[in-house]
Protein backbone atom coordinates (compact mmCIF):
# COMPACT_ATOMS: atom_id res chain seq x y z
CA UNK A 1 0.00 0.00 0.00
CA UNK A 2 1.51 3.51 -1.26
CA UNK A 3 2.82 6.11 1.79
CA UNK A 4 0.11 8.30 1.39
CA UNK A 5 2.19 12.17 0.32
CA UNK A 6 2.61 14.78 2.97
CA UNK A 7 0.22 17.10 3.57
CA UNK A 8 2.30 20.47 1.68
CA UNK A 9 3.63 22.37 4.23
CA UNK A 10 1.54 25.35 5.65
CA UNK A 11 2.41 28.52 4.62
CA UNK A 12 3.16 31.23 6.97
CA UNK A 13 0.12 33.78 7.12
CA UNK A 14 1.20 37.18 5.19
CA UNK A 15 2.18 39.96 7.92
CA UNK A 16 -0.18 42.65 7.55
CA UNK A 17 1.08 45.56 5.80
CA UNK A 18 1.26 48.78 7.75
CA UNK A 19 -2.27 50.75 7.76
CA UNK A 20 -2.38 54.61 6.70
CA UNK A 21 -2.83 57.05 9.15
CA UNK A 22 -2.42 53.93 11.77
CA UNK A 23 -2.02 56.30 14.70
CA UNK A 24 -4.84 58.45 14.13
CA UNK A 25 -7.17 54.89 14.67
CA UNK A 26 -6.24 55.79 18.25
CA UNK A 27 -8.85 58.69 19.72
CA UNK A 28 -6.83 59.85 22.17
CA UNK A 29 -4.04 60.36 19.30
CA UNK A 30 -6.21 62.29 17.39
CA UNK A 31 -6.74 64.67 19.92
CA UNK A 32 -3.46 65.57 20.78
CA UNK A 33 -2.77 65.60 16.92
CA UNK A 34 -5.06 68.27 17.25
CA UNK A 35 -4.19 70.85 19.96
CA UNK A 36 -0.34 69.69 19.16
CA UNK A 37 -1.20 71.25 15.66
CA UNK A 38 -2.20 74.61 17.33
CA UNK A 39 0.14 74.46 19.93
CA UNK A 40 3.01 74.55 17.50
CA UNK A 41 1.07 77.32 14.72
CA UNK A 42 1.29 79.09 18.32
CA UNK A 43 4.63 78.62 18.89
CA UNK A 44 5.52 80.04 15.02
CA UNK A 45 3.31 82.89 15.43
CA UNK A 46 5.23 84.30 17.69
CA UNK A 47 8.36 83.05 15.67
CA UNK A 48 7.15 84.72 12.44
CA UNK A 49 5.71 87.96 14.61
CA UNK A 50 8.85 88.81 16.72
CA UNK A 51 11.43 87.73 13.62
CA UNK A 52 9.95 90.40 11.27
CA UNK A 53 9.83 93.25 14.03
CA UNK A 54 13.41 92.64 15.12
CA UNK A 55 14.48 92.57 11.58
CA UNK A 56 12.60 96.01 10.79
CA UNK A 57 13.97 97.53 13.84
CA UNK A 58 17.95 96.03 13.24
CA UNK A 59 18.45 94.54 10.45
CA UNK A 60 21.19 92.42 12.01
CA UNK A 61 22.00 88.88 10.57
CA UNK A 62 24.32 88.64 13.53
CA UNK A 63 21.09 89.22 15.80
CA UNK A 64 19.47 86.89 13.95
CA UNK A 65 22.17 83.99 14.59
CA UNK A 66 22.47 85.25 17.77
CA UNK A 67 18.33 84.20 18.24
CA UNK A 68 19.27 80.53 16.78
CA UNK A 69 22.10 80.66 19.09
CA UNK A 70 20.09 80.94 22.27
CA UNK A 71 16.68 79.78 21.21
CA UNK A 72 18.84 76.70 20.95
CA UNK A 73 21.10 76.43 23.40
CA UNK A 74 18.92 75.12 26.05
CA UNK A 75 18.06 72.40 24.16
CA UNK A 76 22.12 71.61 24.03
CA UNK A 77 22.41 72.15 28.08
CA UNK A 78 19.24 70.53 29.26
CA UNK A 79 17.72 67.95 26.74
CA UNK A 80 19.05 64.99 28.44
CA UNK A 81 17.66 66.24 32.02
CA UNK A 82 14.83 66.88 30.30
CA UNK A 83 14.43 62.88 28.94
CA UNK A 84 15.05 61.57 32.69
CA UNK A 85 12.46 64.02 33.93
CA UNK A 86 10.40 62.69 31.17
CA UNK A 87 11.04 59.34 32.29
CA UNK A 88 10.35 60.19 35.59
CA UNK A 89 7.79 62.76 36.37
CA UNK A 90 3.87 63.13 34.79
CA UNK A 91 4.59 63.80 31.23
CA UNK A 92 1.33 65.69 30.96
CA UNK A 93 2.37 68.27 33.61
CA UNK A 94 5.89 68.55 32.22
CA UNK A 95 3.86 69.27 28.77
CA UNK A 96 1.87 71.80 30.67
CA UNK A 97 5.04 74.02 32.20
CA UNK A 98 5.77 73.98 28.50
CA UNK A 99 3.04 75.53 27.49
CA UNK A 100 3.08 78.42 30.52
CA UNK A 101 6.82 78.98 29.25
CA UNK A 102 5.58 79.66 25.61
CA UNK A 103 2.61 82.14 26.79
CA UNK A 104 5.15 83.55 29.18
CA UNK A 105 7.31 84.76 26.11
CA UNK A 106 4.93 85.73 23.74
CA UNK A 107 3.07 88.00 26.46
CA UNK A 108 6.90 89.14 26.86
CA UNK A 109 6.62 90.35 23.04
CA UNK A 110 3.11 91.65 23.81
CA UNK A 111 4.74 94.26 26.31
CA UNK A 112 8.21 95.34 24.54
CA UNK A 113 6.50 95.82 20.86
CA UNK A 114 3.57 97.93 22.46
CA UNK A 115 5.78 100.24 24.48
CA UNK A 116 7.81 100.22 21.74
CA UNK A 117 11.43 99.45 24.29
CA UNK A 118 13.01 96.55 22.31
CA UNK A 119 16.09 95.99 22.75
CA UNK A 120 18.62 93.24 21.95
CA UNK A 121 19.32 91.74 25.01
CA UNK A 122 15.58 91.48 25.28
CA UNK A 123 15.24 89.17 22.19
CA UNK A 124 18.18 86.68 23.95
CA UNK A 125 16.15 86.42 27.11
CA UNK A 126 12.81 85.68 25.60
CA UNK A 127 14.52 82.88 23.18
CA UNK A 128 15.89 81.83 26.08
CA UNK A 129 12.58 81.22 27.39
CA UNK A 130 10.95 80.20 24.57
CA UNK A 131 14.14 77.39 24.29
CA UNK A 132 13.48 76.22 27.82
CA UNK A 133 9.56 75.93 27.01
CA UNK A 134 10.66 73.22 24.09
CA UNK A 135 13.20 71.12 26.04
CA UNK A 136 10.28 70.31 28.47
CA UNK A 137 8.22 69.33 25.34
CA UNK A 138 9.82 67.42 22.84
CA UNK A 139 10.78 64.31 25.36
CA UNK A 140 7.67 64.60 27.38
CA UNK A 141 5.65 64.62 24.28
CA UNK A 142 7.83 61.69 22.29
CA UNK A 143 6.60 59.44 25.84
CA UNK A 144 3.05 60.48 25.69
CA UNK A 145 2.89 59.51 22.10
CA UNK A 146 4.45 56.53 23.24
CA UNK A 147 2.05 55.52 25.48
CA UNK A 148 -0.95 56.41 23.72
CA UNK A 149 -0.23 53.94 21.00
CA UNK A 150 1.29 51.18 23.19
CA UNK A 151 4.57 51.49 20.42
CA UNK A 152 4.67 48.86 18.76
CA UNK A 153 3.49 48.98 14.54
CA UNK A 154 1.73 52.32 15.23
CA UNK A 155 5.10 54.32 16.51
CA UNK A 156 5.99 55.41 13.61
CA UNK A 157 3.08 56.31 12.05
CA UNK A 158 2.47 58.47 15.91
CA UNK A 159 5.88 60.14 15.28
CA UNK A 160 5.53 60.91 11.66
CA UNK A 161 2.58 62.43 12.38
CA UNK A 162 3.17 64.26 15.44
CA UNK A 163 6.00 65.58 13.34
CA UNK A 164 3.08 66.03 10.43
CA UNK A 165 1.23 68.16 13.15
CA UNK A 166 4.41 70.63 14.21
CA UNK A 167 4.90 70.91 9.95
CA UNK A 168 0.82 72.54 10.18
CA UNK A 169 1.20 74.53 12.87
CA UNK A 170 4.37 75.72 10.98
CA UNK A 171 2.16 75.83 7.64
CA UNK A 172 -0.64 78.14 9.60
CA UNK A 173 1.63 80.26 11.24
CA UNK A 174 2.74 82.74 8.91
CA UNK A 175 -0.36 82.89 7.18
CA UNK A 176 -2.33 83.86 10.61
CA UNK A 177 0.78 85.23 12.15
CA UNK A 178 0.98 87.81 9.25
CA UNK A 179 -3.30 88.27 9.24
CA UNK A 180 -2.78 89.17 13.11
CA UNK A 181 0.31 91.51 12.21
CA UNK A 182 -1.82 93.32 9.63
CA UNK A 183 -5.34 93.28 11.56
CA UNK A 184 -4.36 94.01 14.73
CA UNK A 185 -0.56 94.87 15.00
CA UNK A 186 2.03 92.96 16.35
CA UNK A 187 1.51 93.30 20.23
CA UNK A 188 -2.40 92.72 19.80
CA UNK A 189 -1.53 89.70 17.53
CA UNK A 190 1.03 88.16 20.38
CA UNK A 191 -1.65 89.19 23.00
CA UNK A 192 -4.18 87.00 21.09
CA UNK A 193 -1.89 83.89 20.11
CA UNK A 194 -1.50 83.23 23.96
CA UNK A 195 -5.13 81.64 23.63
CA UNK A 196 -4.04 79.17 21.40
CA UNK A 197 -1.93 77.21 23.70
CA UNK A 198 -5.13 76.46 25.81
CA UNK A 199 -7.04 73.59 23.97
CA UNK A 200 -3.67 71.25 24.66
CA UNK A 201 -3.05 72.68 27.97
CA UNK A 202 -7.12 71.67 28.61
CA UNK A 203 -6.90 68.18 26.48
CA UNK A 204 -3.28 67.63 29.22
CA UNK A 205 -5.78 67.78 32.25
CA UNK A 206 -8.37 65.20 30.50
CA UNK A 207 -6.39 62.33 29.59
CA UNK A 208 -5.20 59.46 31.17
CA UNK A 209 -2.22 58.80 29.00
CA UNK A 210 1.83 60.20 30.41
CA UNK A 211 1.00 59.48 33.86
CA UNK A 212 3.89 59.09 36.39
CA UNK A 213 4.63 55.07 36.25
CA UNK A 214 6.01 53.06 39.40
CA UNK A 215 9.89 53.16 39.57
CA UNK A 216 11.94 50.11 40.42
CA UNK A 217 14.52 50.96 42.89
CA UNK A 218 17.15 50.77 40.52
CA UNK A 219 15.76 53.27 38.35
CA UNK A 220 15.30 55.28 41.63
CA UNK A 221 18.68 54.86 42.70
CA UNK A 222 19.83 56.35 39.06
CA UNK A 223 17.33 59.03 39.02
CA UNK A 224 19.48 60.81 42.02
CA UNK A 225 21.77 61.67 39.37
CA UNK A 226 19.85 61.84 36.41
CA UNK A 227 20.67 64.42 33.66
CA UNK A 228 23.65 65.27 35.09
CA UNK A 229 26.95 65.29 33.17
CA UNK A 230 28.03 61.80 34.32
CA UNK A 231 24.20 60.78 33.40
CA UNK A 232 24.73 61.91 29.89
CA UNK A 233 28.24 60.74 29.32
CA UNK A 234 26.68 57.02 30.42
CA UNK A 235 23.84 57.27 28.52
CA UNK A 236 26.02 58.39 25.69
CA UNK A 237 28.12 54.57 26.37
CA UNK A 238 24.92 53.19 26.28
CA UNK A 239 24.38 54.30 22.74
CA UNK A 240 27.37 53.39 21.67
CA UNK A 241 26.60 49.73 21.72
CA UNK A 242 23.70 49.92 19.08
CA UNK A 243 24.87 51.46 15.52
CA UNK A 244 21.24 52.71 14.40
CA UNK A 245 21.40 54.40 17.55
CA UNK A 246 24.39 55.73 17.03
CA UNK A 247 24.27 56.85 13.08
CA UNK A 248 20.90 58.51 13.79
CA UNK A 249 22.13 60.93 16.97
CA UNK A 250 25.23 61.12 14.33
CA UNK A 251 23.54 62.81 11.87
CA UNK A 252 20.55 64.50 13.69
CA UNK A 253 23.47 66.21 15.02
CA UNK A 254 25.54 67.01 12.32
CA UNK A 255 22.31 68.50 10.23
CA UNK A 256 21.67 70.64 13.38
CA UNK A 257 24.96 71.79 13.30
CA UNK A 258 25.52 72.59 10.17
CA UNK A 259 22.02 73.83 8.91
CA UNK A 260 19.51 73.38 11.17
CA UNK A 261 16.54 75.57 10.85
CA UNK A 262 18.94 78.79 10.93
CA UNK A 263 17.74 79.82 7.51
CA UNK A 264 14.28 80.78 8.72
CA UNK A 265 15.46 83.58 11.45
CA UNK A 266 17.69 84.71 7.83
CA UNK A 267 14.09 84.64 5.93
CA UNK A 268 13.62 88.35 5.84
CA UNK A 269 16.76 88.78 4.26
CA UNK A 270 16.54 86.13 1.98
CA UNK A 271 12.87 87.68 0.67
CA UNK A 272 13.92 90.88 0.82
CA UNK A 273 17.18 89.77 -1.92
CA UNK A 274 15.05 87.71 -4.00
CA UNK A 275 13.76 90.98 -5.36
CA UNK A 276 10.18 90.89 -4.89
CA UNK A 277 7.35 93.94 -4.43
CA UNK A 278 6.03 92.71 -1.48
CA UNK A 279 8.82 91.91 0.81
CA UNK A 280 6.33 91.07 3.93
CA UNK A 281 4.25 88.61 1.78
CA UNK A 282 7.53 86.74 -0.09
CA UNK A 283 8.90 86.11 3.77
CA UNK A 284 5.11 84.39 4.97
CA UNK A 285 4.88 82.41 1.23
CA UNK A 286 8.75 80.89 1.70
CA UNK A 287 8.23 79.91 5.44
CA UNK A 288 4.23 78.60 3.99
CA UNK A 289 6.29 76.47 1.65
CA UNK A 290 8.95 75.05 3.40
CA UNK A 291 5.95 74.17 6.00
CA UNK A 292 3.85 73.04 3.19
CA UNK A 293 6.13 70.62 1.78
CA UNK A 294 6.48 68.73 5.20
CA UNK A 295 3.11 68.69 5.75
CA UNK A 296 2.00 67.55 2.26
CA UNK A 297 5.12 65.08 2.13
CA UNK A 298 3.83 63.43 5.64
CA UNK A 299 -0.08 63.23 4.55
CA UNK A 300 1.38 61.55 1.42
CA UNK A 301 3.74 59.05 3.24
CA UNK A 302 1.15 58.03 5.89
CA UNK A 303 -1.60 58.03 3.31
CA UNK A 304 0.50 55.41 1.11
CA UNK A 305 2.33 53.83 3.96
CA UNK A 306 5.46 54.35 2.58
CA UNK A 307 9.21 54.88 3.42
CA UNK A 308 9.10 52.58 6.73
CA UNK A 309 12.26 53.71 8.93
CA UNK A 310 15.54 52.75 7.47
CA UNK A 311 18.89 53.78 8.47
CA UNK A 312 20.25 54.09 4.89
CA UNK A 313 16.95 55.62 3.71
CA UNK A 314 17.22 58.49 6.36
CA UNK A 315 20.97 59.18 5.10
CA UNK A 316 20.20 59.13 1.57
CA UNK A 317 16.58 61.97 1.96
CA UNK A 318 19.67 63.98 3.88
CA UNK A 319 22.31 64.39 1.14
CA UNK A 320 18.80 65.69 -0.99
CA UNK A 321 17.79 67.99 1.30
CA UNK A 322 21.82 69.61 1.54
CA UNK A 323 20.97 70.17 -2.10
CA UNK A 324 17.84 71.52 -2.31
CA UNK A 325 19.13 73.83 0.71
CA UNK A 326 22.53 75.00 -0.75
CA UNK A 327 20.05 75.56 -4.40
CA UNK A 328 17.63 77.79 -2.15
CA UNK A 329 20.86 79.38 -0.78
CA UNK A 330 21.93 80.40 -4.20
CA UNK A 331 19.41 81.15 -6.21
CA UNK A 332 17.78 84.42 -7.73
CA UNK A 333 14.79 83.39 -9.14
CA UNK A 334 11.44 83.88 -6.30
CA UNK A 335 9.18 80.95 -7.89
CA UNK A 336 12.63 78.21 -8.02
CA UNK A 337 13.21 79.58 -4.50
CA UNK A 338 9.47 78.84 -3.20
CA UNK A 339 9.66 75.34 -5.14
CA UNK A 340 13.07 74.85 -3.03
CA UNK A 341 12.00 75.61 0.04
CA UNK A 342 9.01 72.96 -0.76
CA UNK A 343 10.89 70.19 -1.64
CA UNK A 344 13.15 70.66 1.79
CA UNK A 345 10.42 70.54 3.75
CA UNK A 346 9.41 67.45 2.81
CA UNK A 347 13.07 66.28 2.79
CA UNK A 348 13.46 66.97 6.09
CA UNK A 349 10.48 65.74 7.40
CA UNK A 350 11.29 62.43 6.40
CA UNK A 351 14.53 62.13 7.89
CA UNK A 352 14.04 63.79 11.03
CA UNK A 353 10.73 61.63 11.67
CA UNK A 354 12.17 58.73 10.61
CA UNK A 355 16.00 58.96 12.58
CA UNK A 356 13.79 59.81 15.40
CA UNK A 357 11.58 56.66 15.11
CA UNK A 358 14.55 54.40 15.09
CA UNK A 359 15.77 56.01 18.20
CA UNK A 360 12.64 55.18 19.74
CA UNK A 361 12.30 51.71 18.53
CA UNK A 362 16.32 50.84 19.85
CA UNK A 363 16.03 52.75 23.27
CA UNK A 364 16.02 50.78 25.79
CA UNK A 365 12.79 50.70 27.80
CA UNK A 366 13.80 52.06 31.28
CA UNK A 367 15.54 54.47 29.52
CA UNK A 368 13.70 55.75 26.71
CA UNK A 369 13.45 59.20 28.16
CA UNK A 370 16.96 59.87 28.58
CA UNK A 371 17.73 58.55 24.66
CA UNK A 372 14.91 60.24 23.55
CA UNK A 373 16.65 63.24 25.59
CA UNK A 374 20.52 62.69 23.95
CA UNK A 375 18.56 62.71 20.46
CA UNK A 376 16.94 65.49 20.72
CA UNK A 377 20.43 66.98 22.42
CA UNK A 378 21.75 66.41 18.98
CA UNK A 379 18.81 67.68 16.90
CA UNK A 380 17.94 70.58 18.44
CA UNK A 381 21.08 71.29 20.96
CA UNK A 382 23.54 71.49 18.05
CA UNK A 383 20.81 74.14 16.35
CA UNK A 384 22.20 76.25 18.48
CA UNK A 385 25.72 76.01 16.57
CA UNK A 386 23.95 76.98 13.26
CA UNK A 387 23.54 79.99 14.26
CA UNK A 388 27.08 80.42 13.73
CA UNK A 389 27.76 78.29 10.45
CA UNK A 390 24.69 80.31 9.07
CA UNK A 391 23.92 83.46 11.25
CA UNK A 392 27.32 84.98 11.95
CA UNK A 393 29.58 83.66 9.35
CA UNK A 394 26.78 85.30 7.18
CA UNK A 395 27.51 88.47 8.59
CA UNK A 396 30.97 88.76 7.13
CA UNK A 397 30.50 86.92 4.33
CA UNK A 398 26.46 87.08 2.90
CA UNK A 399 24.16 84.98 4.25
CA UNK A 400 23.45 83.10 0.80
CA UNK A 401 27.30 81.86 0.81
CA UNK A 402 26.80 81.16 4.40
CA UNK A 403 23.81 79.00 3.83
CA UNK A 404 25.35 77.66 0.85
CA UNK A 405 28.67 76.51 2.38
CA UNK A 406 27.36 74.51 5.30
CA UNK A 407 24.57 72.90 3.57
CA UNK A 408 28.07 71.64 1.17
CA UNK A 409 30.26 70.38 3.85
CA UNK A 410 27.13 68.74 5.49
CA UNK A 411 26.53 67.41 2.26
CA UNK A 412 30.26 65.58 2.13
CA UNK A 413 29.73 64.42 6.06
CA UNK A 414 26.28 62.47 5.34
CA UNK A 415 28.33 61.17 2.25
CA UNK A 416 30.97 59.76 4.96
CA UNK A 417 27.83 58.50 6.78
CA UNK A 418 26.40 56.74 4.13
CA UNK A 419 29.64 54.85 3.28
CA UNK A 420 30.40 53.76 6.69
CA UNK A 421 26.81 52.72 6.77
CA UNK A 422 26.74 50.58 3.30
CA UNK A 423 30.40 49.24 4.35
CA UNK A 424 28.99 48.07 8.06
CA UNK A 425 26.15 46.52 6.36
CA UNK A 426 28.74 44.66 4.07
CA UNK A 427 31.01 42.97 7.25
Amino acid sequence: MPTPAAPPPAREAPRDSPKSFAALRHPQYRMYFITTALAMMADNIEHVISYWVLYQKFHSPTLAGVAILTHWLPFLLFSVYSGALADRFDNRRLIQWAMALYMTASLGWAGLFMTNTTEEWHAVVLLTIHGVAGVLWIPASQLLIHDIVGGGRDLQSAVRLNATARQLGVLMGPAIGGGLMLLFGAAAGLIINVLIYLPLIVWLAKTPHGQRKARTAEQQKSDKHAGGLADTLATLRLAQGNRILVSMIALAGVSSFFVGNAFQAQMPEFAHDLGTEKAEFSYSVLLAANAGGAFLGGMILEARSLLQADPRTAIILTILWCISIAGFAMTDNYPLAVALMFVAGFLNLTFNSMAQTLVQIHAPTNLRGRMIGLYNMSNNGLRAFSGITVGLLGAVIGIHWSLALSALVLLMIAVVLLAFSMRADRS
